[in-house]
């Protein structure tokens, strides 16, 4: 059993966007960018990155890759990375080889969180060198892939794509829950069964969501929330089935409620 909500909300230019894309730019969509249009954003009551968050990552260019050359730009406290131009960087797009600072990006996963770190735009400023003032190219990005060495905190490689205002971008999107002390099935000594972390969405560019909530006020003991239920601004596209499970509030076993016969 599962909750169906409706949600109403006002007519705005975001919707009438929607519609015009999903009418005349079907072919935009298949090559993952959006038509010049009026750009996107964020709707009032939706999660939106706090600027207080914002950092530009440094890194200078690499020529050349290789497992060798990887170790060694590890040992002098920098990470091998990858910008990749949209979602076909891996079909032979704009690829550029970088090196970011080892120290950057570790205290930018340990602050954000990993999955929050992944579904955040920063800006990357490629330089000549770390001290030097000559920028090679400045650009939008969002982190695709980070590889992290096991049982440490150390990033082993970082992958980025450009992240553009007309670009459409795949975008594993951090679920936050809410509405736990009040849930009705949680309140009646339930637990909650987390199915789902994140949830993957094809995303707007300039309006990726740094998080989306879960409300479980209204969710009582057999009860669940699927990702169709999920609120979220209107031009974010759900990649997963609609159906999929994202939690669940589950009662007590029997063997658990029953008392305990005294021996």
């Amino acid at each position: 059993m599962y909750l169906h909500r409706h949600v109403l909300t006002k007519p705005s230019s975001s919707f009438l966007l929607l519609r015009h894309l999903s009418l005349s730019a079907a072919a935009a969509l298949h090559h993952h960018e959006l038509p010049d249009l009026q750009p996107l954003t964020y709707l009032p009551g939706f999660p939106r990155p706090n600027p207080k968050h914002d950092e530009t990552i440094l890194a200078i260019p690499r020529a050349i890759s290789g497992k060798n050359i990887s170790e060694k730009e590890r040992k002098v406290g920098r990470v091998p990375s990858i910008v990749f131009e949209q979602e076909d960087g891996q079909h032979g797009g704009n690829k550029r080889l970088i090196s970011v600072r080892t120290n950057q990006i570790k205290k930018l996963v340990k602050h954000l969180g990993e999955s929050f770190f992944l579904s955040r735009l920063f800006e990357l400023e490629v330089r000549s060198v770390f001290e030097s003032e000559e920028i090679v190219e400045k650009v939008r990005v969002l982190p695709r892939k980070l590889h992290i060495k096991a049982s440490t905190d150390i990033p082993l490689n970082v992958t980025f794509i450009r992240a553009p205002s007309n670009a459409l971008l795949k975008v594993d999107v951090p679920l936050v829950f809410i509405g736990e002390d009040v849930s009705p099935g949680l309140k009646k000594g339930a637990s909650l069964n987390t199915i789902k972390r994140t949830v993957k969405y094809l995303c707007p560019a300039d309006i990726i969501p740094p998080y989306i909530e879960v409300d479980l006020s209204e969710l009582d003991v057999g009860q669940k929330l699927v990702m169709g239920d999920l609120i979220v601004h209107p031009a974010l596209k759900l990649i997963q089935s609609r159906d999929e499970a994202v939690c669940k509030i589950m009662g007590q076993r029997v063997s658990e409620t029953q008392p305990k016969k005294s021996k």
